[in-house]
């Protein structure tokens, strides 16, 4: 069997390479003699597919390297890719480790200060309308109310969990809301990291005031942050509430710096005083 298989590629290499030899003659006696063109019809069936095959042979090396340097293109695209992707991949494990340091470091923060803060059952998106304030007053307006589960005495926080006040009226599809600066205002807060607890009471500026410290011997200090205490029942403990200036005014938010803000809701609803 395998000598038959030689024998028929023998024969064609040999008939090949008669034909190659016979060719270059017969394109001279064609543009020379210009004979009858209806013999060299008869032979195409003959030269055609000699030629054919001398060209795949003559064209090889050519096709060869067109190939390769598609290969090459292929592969310098596929790594270019990979480089990219390498890139994009360490950017997002770079924000990854980042964001794990920081929840590391909340933590820990947390910890420290001891801001151990109750988690609502429930937590409802509300945008600011618009703000009262106006001389010692100090409320604003959500478009979320009761037809949306919000009622009074339900806490209102800033997007990043600051407290903002407390629900003081609700309708259909808004809510009135009590400012932290608002002189009706008075809360019990515990300064964080200690047991120090106290009082803020809103005074109808853009600061709070603090005072009535449980420990009398207590210097308030710039940058002291202070959270909610539920020694009152008012409040849940542990919400960000913010941060002393100096010996009696603490910098909280105010409406003004609102348009959208968290309603929290508990299990247990204390009243706003």
């Amino acid at each position: 069997m395998n000598q038959n298989k030689l024998s028929s590629r023998v024969y064609t290499i040999i008939k090949s390479a008669a034909t190659a030899a016979v060719l270059p003659i017969l394109f001279i006696y064609i543009m020379v003699a210009k004979p009858d063109y209806a013999i060299l019809n008869g032979l195409a069936h003959i030269v055609l597919p000699v030629a054919n095959t001398i060209g795949d042979i003559v064209t090889w090396p050519i096709r060869a390297v067109g190939n390769s340097v598609d290969g090459i293109r292929e592969l310098s695209n596929l790594r270019d890719e990979n480089e990219e992707l390498r890139a994009r991949l360490d950017v997002a494990l770079a924000n990854k480790y980042a964001c794990d340091v920081a929840l590391a470091e909340n933590k820990k923060l947390n910890h420290e200060l001891n801001m151990v803060s109750a988690q609502p059952h429930k937590t409802i998106i509300a945008d600011v309308l618009y703000d009262n304030s106006a001389f010692h007053n100090a409320t604003f307006v959500i478009n979320r109310g009761t037809d949306n589960g919000v009622v009074r005495g339900n806490v209102v926080v800033s997007m990043d969990n600051k407290l903002a006040g407390i629900v003081i009226d609700a309708g259909g599809n808004f809510a009135r809301v009590r400012a932290l600066t608002d002189t009706d205002s008075n809360i019990a807060v515990r300064v964080a990291g200690t047991p120090v607890y106290g009082f803020l009471a809103g005074n109808g500026s853009g600061t709070t005031s603090i005072g009535f410290f449980s420990d009398p011997q207590f210097q308030p200090s710039n940058g002291l942050k202070l959270i909610t205490s539920n020694i009152s029942g008012v409040l849940p403990n542990g919400i960000f509430v913010g941060e002393i200036i100096n010996d009696t005014d603490v910098k909280t938010i105010t409406p003004r710096e609102l348009s959208r803000v968290m309603v929290l809701q508990f299990d247990n609803l204390g009243e706003y005083r």
